[in-house]
């Protein structure tokens, strides 16, 4: 596997690189590191997403080479990076589909590998196998790859705090501070700055949480509409479900939004023992056992019942 992958980058010089939709720390850092090791290879490569850099994760370096598919150029070899599966890849997957070589990069246990090559293994985040394959490539990971790396395991791991934190994420952690990453600033950047509209939409969240089954699940859910009146966007909804989640009682948290396109998207989190990948799964979803998410195409009234009478069943199966 990773083998396999080190041989697709050594043999192809025009690279494209897919971050997934809704993007979050660890596509984008996997993504930026990999795009500045390779462009410092002398490789033509490009980072496309259907999303625009979210706020939080514009201070990265390489964040201003991002471009949406329609200004992508076709390239023969396309990388997915962080995409459990291909509608993660949303617009993008016309590109991903035109390319005559396919790698899919990613950590999630529900990967199914749709690539022609797949580099897919359990780790902390995507972060943790970029940073393997540039050891394998020989490429120097110097201040700026290390400070993306450092984003992505950082924020994937809740800053070093979840159950997939092992003893190499703090291996390689230590190697990109070796690297001379400025953690004291990422820190800050990463986990202690919040946008007073962000703060708001927390607070409306909050007031909008309900509890069910003893306090064991907690659903909340925003409508674009409550988004804009808080001034805020969609991007800054990353991170609200740890909000319900950390309710002392909740075992399994629940978050929905409307988004743009007229979709529901769900994000899912277990707190020791709910198993929410398979939730994630039976809705074209994926993730994790602890962290995962979906889309849904109904009303998001709905949705929240659908995913409630979905969470309800996994409590019962998984946190007798």
């Amino acid at each position: 596997m990773l083998t396999d992958a080190v041989s697709f980058l050594q043999s192809h010089d025009d690279i494209l690189l897919i971050a997934h939709v809704s993007p979050d720390g660890d596509t984008l850092g996997s993504s930026f590191a990999l795009f500045g090791a390779l462009r410092a290879a002398n490789k033509r490569v490009q980072v496309v997403c259907e999303d625009a850099v979210p706020a939080l994760y514009a201070f990265l370096p390489f964040s201003e080479n991002l471009v949406p598919p329609e200004r992508a150029r076709a390239a023969g070899a396309v990388v997915c990076v962080d995409c459990a599966d291909l509608a993660r890849t949303g617009r993008c997957e016309t590109l991903f589909r035109a390319a005559k070589a396919t790698l899919n990069i990613d950590h999630h246990g529900t990967n199914e590998g749709y690539a022609d090559v797949n580099y897919v293994k359990a780790s902390a985040a995507t972060g943790e196998l970029i940073y393997r394959l540039l050891t394998e490539l020989r490429l120097p990971v110097g201040r700026d790859v290390a400070a993306c790396l450092y984003a992505a395991i950082s924020t994937d791991t809740g800053n070093f705090s979840y159950s997939n934190t092992t003893p190499d994420t703090f291996r390689i952690t230590a190697e990109l501070l070796d690297a001379g990453i400025d953690l004291p600033d990422l820190s800050r950047r990463l986990f202690r700055t919040t946008p007073f509209k962000k703060l708001r939409l927390q607070a409306l969240v909050t007031e909008k949480t309900k509890l069910y089954e003893g306090g064991r699940i907690g659903v909340a859910f925003v409508t674009l509409d409550e988004i804009a009146s808080c001034g805020a966007k969609a991007e800054d909804t990353e991170g609200i479900i740890d909000l319900i989640r950390d309710i002392d009682t909740v075992e399994i948290a629940v978050f929905l939004r409307e988004s743009e396109d007229g979709a529901v998207r769900a994000s899912l989190r277990g707190k020791t023992c709910g198993n929410v990948s398979k939730i994630a799964t039976r809705y074209q979803g994926g993730g994790h056992r602890l962290a995962a998410g979906c889309t849904l195409n109904m009303p998001i009234a709905e949705a929240a019942e659908t995913m409630l009478a979905a969470a309800r069943r996994q409590l019962q199966e998984d946190c007798r």
